[in-house]
């Protein structure tokens, strides 16, 4: 019966891939790689019973998965790499040093860099005068709710890899998508600094779940011609007059 319900379950992922699959099938499925002689759906159901969902359970820490009855520090491991080898994935398909010559390209890029990830962090991805990235680097890594952001560590790195221009990205895991007005000082602030080092801020993107906002892209920019879907199409430009607008909206 054991067998011949993997199999089941197998020949259903061959045929319509999970589709048809409810949130504990596929973990269930899953474990079956990592757990070959194990009843996986009894471990599936505790998992999504501690963790609300499949997502939860993905972006769940190694830590916390270990200590699920069934699962053990091997198994643990295999689950919490899945998310890291779906963004691994998608930074293959754009290549090692893409181009971000638009709002869309920001905005791919940065689910790469963030997809899935429980804690809030922040990236600065920079890129030389033909908009292909040179660098990507994790600033900081704070709680669900914050990241700290260091302006002198922004310039060194900013010296360090020789940039011409930068985009920032960031999370806000388990929240909204539109920026805080820390998230709006903050841009500021970086602006002001790449600025005197002659350095172009192109967009700051926040990523929450699937979505992204981009500062470009949105009203604080003010710049029309970007509004709805143009801006995903919109090439990315100077942005030095941000400075300006950021700090009219903070008076």
């Amino acid at each position: 019966m054991h067998e011949g319900h993997r199999q089941r379950l197998t020949d259903r992922f061959i045929n319509n891939g999970f589709e048809s699959f409810a949130e504990h099938e596929i973990l269930e499925f899953l474990l079956f790689f990592a757990l070959p002689r194990v009843d996986t759906n009894i471990i599936a159901h505790r998992l999504i019973k501690t963790f609300g969902s499949l997502s939860g359970v993905l972006e769940a820490d190694a830590k916390d998965l270990e200590h699920i009855s069934g699962m053990g520090k091997k198994t643990a491991a295999f689950l919490a790499m899945l998310p890291c080898a779906f963004r691994a994935y998608e930074q293959s398909k754009l290549g090692k040093k893409p181009s971000i010559i638009s709002i869309k390209d920001a905005c791919d890029y940065a689910r790469t860099l963030l997809f899935g990830k429980p804690f809030e962090q922040f990236y600065m991805i920079w890129l030389n005068v033909q908009n292909r990235v040179i660098h990507c680097e994790r600033l900081s890594e704070g709680s669900v709710c914050e990241s700290p952001v260091y302006i002198s560590k922004i310039a060194a790195a900013a010296l360090r890899h020789h940039a011409v221009k930068c985009v920032i990205a960031h999370n806000h895991p388990g929240g909204s998508v539109t920026p805080s007005s820390a998230d709006i000082r903050t841009t500021q602030d970086i602006l002001a600094t790449l600025h005197t080092l002659g350095i172009d801020l192109l967009d700051h993107v926040i990523i929450c779940d699937n979505e992204a906002f981009s500062f470009q892209a949105d009203s604080l920019m003010e710049k029309d011609e970007f509004s709805g879907s143009k801006a995903y199409a919109a090439q990315y430009g100077c942005m030095q007059q941000f400075h300006k607008v950021l700090a009219e909206r903070q008076k």
